[in-house]
C-alpha cells in the first residue's frame, strides 16, 4: 500500500517512500484528530495552537499542534481526520492482521527500524479502517488507482473491500507516523528537521516563490523552512496522486492550491507535517495545471 513512486529529499530519513507506519494498540498509538485551515489558528478549546517562529519557519505559515488525544479544532476540512502513531524502537506493532504481500514487504526491509515503520504504520491503516467500516483488519483488501500521470497501476491506494470506504493517505519520516482519512482526495507528509541546511540543488528545484521562502529565511530556520515546504509540497502531490514524479517547480505551495486545503501540522519531536485535502465541488487535474520543469529521475 505504498502511496506513488516517488524520489526523497536528502534530508529524510531511511524508509520505504509513501509507505505509512501504524501502531496496533492504545499504547502505540496516539489518536490525534487535529488540524487547521491553510492560515492556521488556535482552536477555542485549546486542543489545537497555533504555533509561528521555529514551527513556522520564516513566518510563512502557521501551524496547528497535533497533540496525542486532542480533538479535532475548528478548520479541518469536513469530515477530515488525522492519527499520529510512534514509530521509534521500542514499538512493537500486531502484525497479525496484515496480508501476505505485506508480511513479505515487511520482512525485505533490512534495518529494523524500517521494518517497525513499516509493520507499525500497515497495522494501524488496518486497525483504522476496520473501525470505519466495520470489517476485521484483516479482511479489508487494497488496490491502486490509475496514475493520473502515465496511466499506470501505481497511482493513489484505495480501499478495495469493502467499497465505499474512505480515501487515505500515509505518511512516516524519522520516529512518526501520520495516517489520514477524507471523504475526498487527501495527502499527508511527516518529516524530520535536520541540522544541517537542506541541500541546494534541490532547493534550486522548487518553485520561485518556494526558494524565496527557504533563502530568506533565517539561516538558524532554514532546514525547518524547506521541511515545512516540502511536507505542504508532498501532501499535495500524494493527494492528487502523483507523487514526486511531478516536476517540483510546478505548483506554488507556500501559499493557497486553488482546490485544496493545505494545512500546517506540527507534530514535534523535531518533526513537521501537512495535511492536502481536496476541496469539494473543485476538479483539479494534473492535466489542468502547466509543469515546467524536469520530471524527477
Amino acid at each position: 500500500m505504498a502511496e506513488h513512486t516517488q524520489a526523497r529529499p536528502p534530508e529524510r530519513d531511511g524508509g520505504a517512500p509513501g509507505e505509512a507506519a501504524g501502531a496496533a494498540g492504545a499504547a502505540a498509538a496516539a489518536a490525534v484528530e487535529s488540524g487547521a485551515d491553510a492560515a492556521g489558528g488556535a482552536a477555542p478549546d485549546g486542543s489545537g495552537a497555533a504555533v509561528r517562529g521555529a514551527d513556522a519557519p520564516g513566518g510563512a505559515f502557521a501551524g496547528v499542534r497535533v497533540t496525542p488525544g486532542a480533538a479535532a479544532p475548528p478548520g479541518l476540512p469536513a469530515g477530515a481526520r488525522v492519527w499520529a502513531f510512534d514509530a521509534g524502537p521500542g514499538a512493537e506493532p500486531d502484525l497479525s492482521a496484515l496480508d501476505d504481500a505485506e508480511r513479505r514487504r515487511h520482512a525485505s526491509f533490512l534495518r529494523r527500524a524500517d521494518r517497525i515503520r513499516y509493520g507499525v504504520a500497515h497495522a494501524a491503516l488496518r486497525r483504522l479502517l476496520g473501525e470505519m467500516t466495520g470489517t476485521a483488519p484483516a479482511a479489508l483488501r487494497f488496490g491502486r488507482r490509475a496514475c493520473p500521470r502515465c496511466g499506470g497501476p501505481h497511482g493513489r491506494p484505495v480501499l478495495e473491500r469493502p467499497a465505499g470506504g474512505p480515501e487515505f493517505s500515509l505518511s512516516h519520516g524519522g520516529e512518526l507516523v501520520l495516517v489520514a482519512v477524507a471523504p475526498g482526495r487527501v495527502g499527508v507528509d511527516v518529516e524530520p528537521v535536520r541540522a544541517v541546511p537542506p541541500e541546494p540543488s534541490l532547493v534550486e528545484r522548487l518553485h520561485p516563490a518556494e526558494r524565496a521562502v527557504v533563502l530568506t529565511a533565517p539561516e538558524a530556520l532554514r532546514s525547518a523552512a524547506f521541511t515545512r515546504l516540502w511536507t505542504r509540497k508532498e501532501a499535495y502531490l500524494k493527494g492528487l496522486g502523483v507523487g514526486l514524479g511531478r516536476a517540483l517547480d510546478a505548483d506554488d505551495v507556500s501559499t493557497a492550491v486553488p482546490g485544496w486545503h493545505l494545512v500546517d501540522l506540527v507534530p514535534g519531536n523535531g518533526h513537521a507535517g501537512a495535511l492536502a485535502v481536496e476541496s469539494a465541488g473543485v476538479v483539479d487535474t494534473v492535466g489542468e495545471i502547466r509543469e515546467r520543469g524536469a520530471a524527477l529521475p
